[in-house]
């Protein structure tokens, strides 16, 4: 990983929705806070970009609206009311931490125009050269992409891609990505390091995360888009406690996928 300008290394980290919920019904304050006390204890060193999932699972937490069919319609509306509260929820526990956190909402219309992918740039980086914190999900209300897509996965890697950033964590519900033969055996049994992404697509099983829309196919065709951008992913289990702190001092198993 190569030094910015400030010295530090930037860390895109994409968190989803079965880890800010941890696999409940309902977004974890503790797993929030989680987050925020080790992007406190890493600062010095890293800045931190966050793509964030939850905005529809806060929103089932006060409101059940009717879908009458229009289940893609309705999960925007969920989208447009509960992140706000997403949004609050962050700002309230970082701000604990003396974080300082900024919304920015994307789609991946903006990663199509060059004007758009500037813009991007230039708002980002003078966030974080002011030490607030981006936090990016996908503009739903306007867009169909992530809930038809895959739980922010790809929208992470294009911003990854676009802000050029030192290392692309995704913090999902498992220890990284599992062999086939272990998911068979049920003793999860995870490939540590790769650079072989056609390697990794053999193994999966195609599964659908419960909140999510990801699943594993999602975060390695993520994976693949930041390998491309010479930008190494990890794979890690973010319900655990203190994931990030962890993953660095190789306390944890998860995977790896470098480049060649």
């Amino acid at each position: 990983m190569e030094m910015d300008k400030s010295g530090k290394k930037r860390i895109l980290l994409k968190v989803g929705s079965n880890v800010l919920t941890k696999e409940t019904h309902q977004i974890s304050r503790g797993k929030i806070e989680d987050i925020a006390r080790q992007v406190a204890g890493l600062k010095d060193k890293y800045e931190f970009v966050i793509v964030s999932s939850g905005a529809i699972a806060v929103a089932k937490q006060f409101v059940d609206l009717e879908t009458n069919g229009k289940e893609i319609k309705v999960k925007q509306a969920l989208a447009s009311i509960g992140q706000p509260h997403l949004m609050r929820i962050y700002q309230e526990i970082f701000r604990e931490h003396g974080l300082f956190t900024a919304q920015c909402l994307l789609s991946y219309s903006d990663f199509e125009k060059e004007q758009s992918k500037i813009n991007i740039v230039n708002t980002i980086n003078v966030l974080v050269d002011n030490n607030y914190i981006p936090i990016i999900n996908e503009n739903d209300t306007v867009a169909t992409d992530e809930i038809k897509f895959g739980d922010n996965d790809k929208l992470a890697a294009l911003t990854a891609s676009l802000l050029k950033a030192d290392l692309f964590i995704i913090a999902t519900n498992t220890n990284g990505i599992y062999t086939k033969e272990s998911i068979k055996n049920k003793n999860g049994k995870t490939i540590l390091k790769t650079a072989d992404i056609s390697s990794l697509k053999n193994e999966i099983e195609i599964s659908v995360s419960t909140h999510g829309t990801g699943g594993m196919v999602s975060k390695i065709d993520a994976a693949e888009i930041a390998q491309k951008a010479g930008i190494e992913t990890w794979i890690l289990n973010g319900l655990k406690d203190n994931f990030i702190i962890e993953s660095f001092s190789n306390k944890i198993d998860f995977t790896k996928i470098i480049i060649v």
